[in-house]
């Protein structure tokens, strides 16, 4: 069975940062991450590492979002995406 590990957040992305960086700094994980947001009620999951998938969840700061890595180093990937988004 494949290791997974998830945890929901706030965005809090600080203006310097942007999304493409967020999407190059998980290029370096085995790990599929995926994240989950609530757009009008319908839930969108997009993989991280896509990064047409981010431009369409249109992130901003307050939004709440579900983080899930799975793969061997999915514990390592789950941190790095939470520290640029929180």
């Amino acid at each position: 069975m494949e290791k997974s590990s998830s945890k929901t957040i706030n965005v809090n992305i600080s203006e310097k940062v942007t999304i493409v960086e967020v999407s190059k700094a998980t290029q370096k994980f085995q790990s599929d991450i995926f994240l989950k947001k609530n757009v009008n009620g319908t839930p969108h999951e997009i993989n991280l590492k896509s990064f047409l998938g981010l431009i369409t969840l249109q992130l901003k700061n307050g939004d709440t979002l579900t983080i899930k890595a799975i793969g061997e180093d999915c514990e390592e990937a789950l941190e790095e995406v939470v520290k640029y988004l929180s």
